[in-house]
């Protein structure tokens, strides 16, 4: 078997294992196992294609031997990265979902559906990374959608249904802009191959390349959650299951942020719209580090810290520098690891005290003091805290600004550091109210706000504005389970055990976001040479080129 057939594998496999789950339906055991071994063959193929793709350059496969008019499947080091990287984390994801299926002794876990879809999104992103030509991207998209609606909606809560609506509807929105963007470029150019546009394009006028350009720019831009374009995020995630959640907030704008990449480097190079993307960075940054400050839910912080770091990557794709893309390339891995982690953790949190809202939570620390390290360890990651790679990945994007010395790089070097000690001061507020505090502190003020008209404002007491006090009164008096942590310990004071298959893959995720700091030397002189290739773009089209002949 040559090396090139291990391309297709990660669209394959999982493909072919979400068939072969369905069919397993009456067996969730086989189902689980099925699955780890699927994903787990995910991981080891993307290890295996990243060595490759580094060594010997791009690998390329034609399917259906159409040669230049097939779907070609190219696995560069950008895409052999977020191969692994991905792979990782879904497989972390299920082997945690595994274990609060188990823990709960499957009450709420609807199996049957749950691992088919499953492994059919983690077909779609792999596709998606793999996809060498605009309609097979489409494609992708569609399946990332098809399978995430499912998964946002199970148990069939209103909540999830609500938020599954939202964002079926501007998803549904963004691919038929999607799909009139590529009638338009096939229409002017005759080929939707990115090798083949990569040449055509440039010859057609500025006027048009314009167009095309702002159109795909455009519906990615909504996919990786970019302002504007972000709205939809922050209400649609919060209500999934954790796991759900996780892979949701972890992978799916990082595909959006993928194809924009490309879009930047393959097809239309030469920063023509890097300005605005810097804006839009700007903006994306600032806009969501203001609105998870605002939060009283931590799901709801985390989702609006994932829009605002979405900023940094833009931020190192629109300079349109080397080194601004080896950023970008290196806080994408970061980025995808960090934020799944942080949302295991809220989902442990979750089940352990009842609740996610801070106005409930308190002493997480003392009573569950490993948990207490994952999230201490995670949130300093994402905060950027030296060295950890958080800090890494933004020192790299801040330097690449300094070095384009331009007004608008100089502006986003300052949002940027900026946005930071915001993102600190943010998970510093979680910590202190939720780990630091005590149970009965949280109890006290939960019931406080839920039977009372209090003046906030008073020496000691947390200030709220007024639609914070409604929203604290929301979560009290029914969005969030009854009881509280306090009410949930025994009369000895103790709480119900860690579950450790669900603690375990958090903390290998955790740990696998430390492996990003302590290689972080080699790891980024990958992404520097990922980021060399997408720059020059030579190698990308002569492996293309050479695999069709």
């Amino acid at each position: 078997m040559t090396a090139t057939a291990l391309v297709p594998l990660p669209v394959l496999l999982p493909l072919l294992g979400s068939g072969a789950a369905l069919m397993l339906f009456r067996y969730p055991k086989a189902q689980r196992t099925l699955s780890v071994v699927v994903l787990s063959a995910i991981v080891v193929v993307a290890a295996v294609l990243l060595v490759l793709a580094d060594q010997r350059g791009p690998q390329v496969v034609w399917l259906g031997g159409w040669n230049d008019l097939g779907i070609a499947l190219v696995a560069d080091r950008l895409a052999a990265l977020m191969l692994l990287v991905s792979s990782v984390v879904t497989l972390a994801v299920l082997l945690y979902s595994l274990g609060q299926g188990i823990s709960d002794s499957d009450r709420s876990a609807p199996v049957s559906i749950y691992h088919p879809t499953f492994l059919t999104l983690v077909a779609g992103v792999c596709n998606a990374f793999l996809a060498g030509d605009l309609f097979n991207l489409f494609v992708s998209f569609e399946i990332l959608l098809f399978a995430s609606y499912v998964l946002l909606t199970l148990g069939g809560t209103e909540a999830r249904v609500r938020a599954g609506t939202i964002y079926v509807v501007v998803n549904v929105l963004s691919s038929m802009l999607f799909l009139v963007a590529i009638a338009a470029v096939y229409a002017a150019t005759g080929t939707l191959n990115m090798a083949q546009l990569a040449e055509r394009l440039d010859a057609l006028p500025a006027s048009t390349t314009l167009l095309l350009h702002l159109m795909l720019l455009v519906t990615f831009s909504i996919k990786a959650a970019i302002f504007p374009l972000s709205l939809w995020l922050p209400d649609s995630y919060p209500t999934a299951p954790a796991p759900v959640t996780a892979v949701f907030a972890g992978l799916l704008t990082k595909v959006g942020v993928y194809a924009i990449i490309r879009l930047e480097t393959l097809l239309f190079p030469g920063g023509r719209l890097g300005t605005l993307l810097m804006v839009a960075a700007g903006l994306t940054m600032v806009i969501g580090i203001l609105g998870a400050i605002a939060q009283s839910d931590i799901k709801r912080l985390l989702s609006f810290t994932l829009v605002s770091h979405i900023g940094y990557l833009v931020f190192g794709i629109g300079l349109s520098s080397a080194a601004g893309m080896a950023g970008a390339v290196y806080y994408v891995a970061h980025h995808i690891t960090i934020q799944t982690a942080l949302f295991l953790v809220i989902g442990l949190i979750e089940r352990q005290a009842g609740s996610t809202g801070l106005l409930r939570l308190g002493g997480l620390a003392r009573l569950f003091p490993v948990l207490g390290v994952l999230f201490f360890v995670a949130a300093m990651n994402l905060a950027g805290i030296p060295p950890l790679s958080g800090f890494l990945g933004k020192v790299g994007l801040l330097q690449a600004g300094i070095d384009d010395g331009g007004a608008v790089a100089w502006t986003l070097v300052g949002v940027g550091t900026a946005v930071s000690l915001l993102t600190l001061y943010a998970v510093a507020k979680t910590w202190a109210l939720a780990f630091w505090r005590s149970p009965a502190e949280a109890h006290a003020m939960a019931e406080q706000l839920a039977h009372a008209d209090l003046d906030l404002d008073g020496p000691g007491r947390l200030q709220f504005a007024s639609r914070d006090v409604g929203q604290a009164n929301a979560i009290v008096d029914g969005e969030a389970p009854e009881r509280d942590l306090l009410q949930r310990l025994d009369d000895d004071g103790r709480p119900s055990r860690l579950p450790v298959l669900m603690a375990g893959p958090t903390a290998g995720l955790v740990v696998f976001s430390l492996a990003l700091t302590v290689f972080a030397g080699p790891l980024y002189a990958y992404t520097s040479r990922a980021a060399d290739d997408l720059m020059a773009r030579t190698p990308y089209l002569a492996a293309v080129e050479e695999a069709g002949q």
